[in-house]
């Protein structure tokens, strides 16, 4: 199991495909494991190499004591690709992940390009909790998955639904972490120095997102100096709710 360091902190990832084709860094949404990117993971690998790693505070890295701010996120995602020997890669990132992914290239020459789903520019005015379900209560972790997916597609995929639960209850964030993560939210702000991320990024967002309001997307779109936005049917987890396009616009968008 491939871990890396950052001070006392122990960071899981996972890279697969051809180390010598460009590598895809793929950083989740807060409280989630690395289940999250198994729709994207099958898609890219291959043509890219992928790497996955949980955020600390979920799935197999370490959960200190919160709170915790982006900026201790964006050194764990220094950590992995230095231990992985990666110095530029593309960065496709959810939510918090996506928070994650612009402060990474405001302050380092690391990314390529970003590919943002679901997230915000600010998050001071987000309430996250309808997202939270505690991993050891599998009828709050179904309940929850109401904020995170539309109701049609809950509706006509219960087999998806019942898989989720329990990749989730083996990988989620516990409450105290949950807790640490949103607070890294509430207290991002990049909204004066969107000039600073000057890289091709691609914000994809679902228009029926319940928490993630699909304003935000379109204002990361418009403010970034090389912004393109895209909106799709669907709710928070677009990777996953609508997988063939997002994945259709990634190759294109990272081919490119």
């Amino acid at each position: 199991m491939p871990t890396a360091s950052n001070g006392s902190v122990s960071l899981y990832y996972e890279a697969d495909g051809d180390p010598d084709r460009e590598t895809v860094v793929l950083l989740g949404e807060a409280g989630y494991g690395a289940w999250q990117w198994g729709w994207q993971h099958a898609g890219l690998t291959g043509p890219f190499e992928t790497l996955v790693t949980d955020l600390r505070g979920a799935g197999r890295s370490d959960a200190p004591a919160g709170p915790y701010a982006v900026d201790d996120l964006v050194a764990d995602v220094q950590a992995v690709l230095e231990a992985h020997g990666r110095r530029r890669v593309h960065v496709v990132g959810a939510g918090l992940g996506g928070m994650v992914a612009l402060e990474l290239a405001r302050v380092s020459s690391r990314p390529r390009s970003l590919a943002l789903l679901g997230t915000a520019p600010v998050g001071s005015d987000l309430t996250l909790d309808p997202l939270f379900g505690d991993p050891s209560d599998p009828d709050a972790l179904e309940t929850s998955l109401g904020a995170a997916f539309s109701r049609d597609f809950l509706d006509a995929h219960p087999d998806v639904v019942e898989q989720v639960v329990d990749w989730r209850a083996a990988e989620d964030a516990t409450p105290e972490a949950w807790a640490a993560q949103a607070a890294a939210v509430e207290a991002f702000d990049v909204s004066d120095r969107f000039y600073e991320v000057d890289v091709p990024a691609l914000v994809v967002h679902g228009r029926d997102d319940a928490v993630w309001p699909v304003a935000y997307g379109r204002r990361l779109a418009d403010e970034l100096p090389r912004g393109e936005f895209v909106g799709l049917d669907g709710g928070h987890l677009i990777g996953i709710e609508r997988s063939r396009g997002v994945n259709d616009r990634l190759f294109g968008f990272l081919g490119a």
